[in-house]
């Protein structure tokens, strides 16, 4: 088994101090949901240290206001704002074939949480389709781009929650048995894992690492926006392993995976708090679940994606 990978950083570092001293200046970069929260301050962290930063976002307005604020405090002005709506594969297309040239750092961390039972227009819920259809398809996408600038890094936001359950091959959809908006995030999240595991492998020899993270919990931003109180298994005293941050804190290991010379290289891991999760343990809100880094599992939803969006084969 391969070594943990550590780092001087813990849960309480902050975007700012993971990147300090990196020179981004010559790095291209896409942050989805880079609005607001924990993309919003991952997308500044990059400006800050030099890095062309493309915001995507459902809301163009709301991506164009964040790229204002962001070129006005860091002084970068290669900070740009584009359209992009991860349940739509009509906008991921578009985004996609609207990309030009090498791309250095994805940051797939747009994500919507327990929400009401929908569904897309292709009969896919809504949970799925957003955190892990949405982002296959986008990433796959621009694997060319990727390739082309070699030593690219992916970034894709997964969850703690991820360990409420795996993904639910027999039933993605939720039509064999009633929706359960907890175990519809959790297997997207699972899904997250599972995807970097399989483009780690499958994007090796050209050089693009792939890795997964939870940030933590970061209260206050859009994500919980469908809820109240966390479910009672999401303790937040803490005691079982679960500490909250706040935003600058929550994108550090964002930040960290995208530009940190610590983790070169490294590629197929899930990240918290900066360093390399420990497996889970039942009771403890933390750590990896040995099904998100199945090969078998990685592979056989890489498969199904593939079928399900029509790329990647």
């Amino acid at each position: 088994m391969s070594e943990r990978i550590t780092t001087p950083f813990g849960p309480q570092s902050t975007a700012d101090e993971v990147i300090a001293g990196v020179d981004l200046s010559d790095r291209r970069a896409i942050v989805t949901g880079g609005a607001g929260g924990l993309g919003r301050e991952t997308a500044r962290a990059l400006a800050s240290a030099g890095a062309d930063v493309t915001i995507a976002a459902r809301r163009l307005d709301a991506a164009a206001e964040a790229a204002t604020e962001i070129t006005e405090t860091t002084g970068n002005p290669a900070v740009h704002a584009a359209r992009l709506d991860l349940a739509d594969p009509a906008s991921v297309a578009e985004f996609v074939a609207g990309w030009s040239g090498p791309l250095h750092i994805l940051v797939d961390n747009a994500g919507i949480m327990a929400t009401p039972e929908q569904r897309t227009p292709e009969g896919h819920e809504l949970q799925f389709a957003t955190n892990h259809l949405g982002h296959f398809a986008l990433t796959v996408g621009l694997h060319g781009a990727l390739a082309a600038a070699g030593g690219a890094r992916v970034v894709v936001l997964s969850s703690v929650g991820h360990t409420n359950g795996p993904v639910r091959f027999d039933d993605l959809d939720f039509t064999a048995e009633p929706y359960d908006p907890w175990l519809a995030y959790a297997q997207s999240k699972t899904a997250n894992i599972l995807f970097a595991v399989e483009a780690a492998k499958r994007w090796a020899a050209e050089g693009i690492t792939v890795n997964a993270l939870n940030p933590g919990r970061i209260w206050g931003t859009n994500l919980g926006r469908h809820i109240d109180t966390p479910p009672q298994t999401f303790d937040p005293s803490g005691k079982t392993g679960v500490s909250e941050k706040n935003i600058a804190q929550g994108a550090a290991t964002s930040v960290l995976l995208a530009a940190s010379p610590l983790v070169e290289d490294v590629t197929g891991r899930y990240f918290e708090d900066c360093q390399e999760a420990e497996p889970f343990t039942p009771g403890i809100r933390r750590g990896v679940a040995a099904y998100a880094l199945d090969a078998d599992n990685a592979r056989r939803l890489w498969d199904l994606s593939s079928r399900l969006t029509g790329i990647g084969a």
